[in-house]
């Protein structure tokens, strides 16, 4: 009976993890799913450990702490990418607590996995279930329970294997990209691996050749699986620069809390930020676009080793010309202005949404390049402001893609024709649904006089709140609650049953809900929803339909 182990089986079975991963990161990598990875995980996380493994292997002692130490540096010291990292944390928690033992129990085993957990979660400014993360915290959880009574650490490992496995399948749904993909987590699998190589050295099977089954059954196409995020995750990459270093040799000065001040401080700079470590060295990465002002903070901490800095734009630009041949039949592209509504527009599936709108008319180029960034022959476009038509209609000619405009004059009509547009109906009778559409929505706007004049019968003054509908100005006062329900009454027929408020930024969602309960008590026939645009000049967008 195995119940415990010693520093020389841990260290035939660190090397027998490195050497599993090794041979089967090429599996590992096949499943890397994300448009813009740091790297492919398969090879970022065997590297990781074949670093953890070197430090092991020329470590002169067996004793658990040395081991143990040899481990967390060596695996810190070769990490590479999110994946890379995050393993090298699951390691150092592991090895926090293996080197404070004389041996290895189940139990131990037990502390040890819920140890390197703790750390992983810690590491990551934001932890995303579905992901490594949650496949190790799932093992950690079952190792508490099956170490409630006594058990051979080779059944502990075969117990936390099947329980990683299990957890495994299920990535796809924590973390929808993965399910439109048809894959288990990258990550995870390339844990799982590693875990069996050390169960495989424990029970003296060092065979390589393991077969795995990470495929999904999807339903839909390809290009259907794809669009969502292959060319707009593409097309727009916040931070163009993967940055990666070590801060060796700190400063006598540098502190814990520096170092915690440094991670908030490239949080403010940048996202996928890790700062991990202590004042022996410290392991850091971030995407940002002043990768200067990150090392010039990190040189106040210390001396910098293996830098690494990537253009993730360029990366970008060769993943766009892999993938440009592939076509769907249709895409989508609107205009409009407010982060409310452009996430709306995303929400009903546009590929693409261009920011303007009253004052800020894209150009017949700008419309054409967010038209070439969509993956379809044939694109249908939502210009949402007359002023706007004419550049999409000029926007023909500067691309490949066949354009079909639609003439939305206002955002309002431009949603009413996307939720007509049916991606199996044929583009003739697309086109005639989406044109109908527009004429089943009216449109108000409520915003403010910018001088004193006089128009539409109205003696305005500058600053007065007023109410305009599709052709002149119907409304005037000094309050927005006011003017708005005068605008909808003057807008109001027996034909309409949907009253729609879109909100901007100058108005609180507690000023909208009013307003709509006063609608909803007035209509009591109409349904009154109110939705955040955060459109600029315009307090509220009103939709009747």
């Amino acid at each position: 009976m195995q119940k415990s182990i010693n520093g020389a089986i841990l260290r035939k079975m660190i090397l027998n993890g490195a050497k599993l991963l090794d041979s089967n990161k090429e599996h590992v990598d096949s499943l890397n799913v994300f448009p813009v990875p740091d790297g492919d995980t398969g090879t970022n996380m065997s590297l990781t450990m074949m670093s953890a493994a070197k430090e092991v292997s020329n470590c002169p002692s067996n004793g658990l702490d040395a081991l143990s130490d040899a481990l967390s540096k060596g695996a810190l010291r070769g990490a590479r990418g999110n994946s890379g990292v995050i393993l090298s944390q699951i390691l150092k928690g592991m090895a926090t607590v293996l080197s404070q033992c004389q041996e290895i129990t189940a139990k131990t085993l037990a502390k040890a996995l819920n140890a390197g957990t703790d750390i992983a979660y810690k590491a990551v400014t934001k932890p995303k279930e579905g992901t490594i993360l949650t496949v190790v915290r799932a093992m950690s959880e079952h190792a508490k329970t099956v170490t409630k009574k006594s058990v051979e650490v080779p059944a502990f490992f075969e117990s936390i294997l099947a329980a990683g496995e299990e957890m495994l399948k299920q990535t796809p749904e924590l973390l929808p990209v993965l399910k439109k993909a048809g894959v288990v987590d990258a990550g995870g699998r390339g844990l799982l691996i590693i875990f069996q190589g050390f169960y495989h050295a424990l029970i003296g099977q060092e065979d390589t050749n393991i077969a795995f089954d990470d495929s999904l059954q999807t339903s839909g196409s390809q290009y259907d699986e794809q669009a969502h995020f292959d060319y707009n995750d593409l097309a727009e990459i916040e931070y163009a620069y993967c940055t990666e270093f070590f801060i060796v040799h700190l400063k006598k000065k540098t502190t814990e809390a520096d170092i915690d001040r440094f991670r908030e401080h490239l949080m403010t700079i940048g996202d996928c930020v890790l700062v991990i470590g202590d004042l022996n060295m410290v392991k850091v990465h971030v995407h940002s676009n002043e990768p200067g002002t990150v090392l010039t903070y990190a040189l106040e901490l210390g001396e910098l080793d293996r830098l690494k800095i990537e253009n993730m734009l360029e990366q970008n630009r060769a993943l766009i010309g892999q993938k440009k041949e592939e076509l769907k039949p249709y895409g989508l592209v609107a205009v409009c202005a407010g982060e409310g509504l452009t996430n709306i527009f995303k929400d009903l599936l546009v590929d693409n949404v261009i920011e303007g709108g009253q004052t800020m008319n894209p150009s017949a180029e700008d419309i054409a390049k967010a038209c070439d960034a969509v993956p379809a022959k044939d694109v249908f476009v939502f210009p949402n402001n007359k002023n706007i038509i004419l550049a999409a209609e000029q926007a023909k000619v500067l691309t490949k893609h066949n354009l079909h405009i639609i003439p939305t004059k206002d955002v309002p009509q431009g949603l009413s024709a996307v939720l007509a547009f049916n991606p199996e109906d044929t583009l003739d009778n697309n086109l005639q649904a989406m044109t109908e559409a527009i004429g089943n929505v009216k449109t108000g706007m409520v915003t403010y006089a910018v001088r004193s004049t006089q128009v539409d019968n109205f003696d305005l003054h500058e600053g007065d709140i007023i109410g305009i509908d599709s052709k002149s100005i119907v409304a005037k006062g000094e309050k927005v609650q006011s003017v708005t329900a005068q605008l909808v009454d003057k807008m109001m027929d027996s034909s309409v049953s949907n009253i729609t408020l879109y909100f901007g930024n100058e108005v609180k969602e507690e000023e909208a809900g009013e307003i709509a309960r006063e609608l909803s008590e007035k209509y009591n026939r109409c349904d009154v929803d109110i939705h955040y645009g955060g459109q600029p000049l315009y307090y509220y967008i009103v939709s009747l339909e």
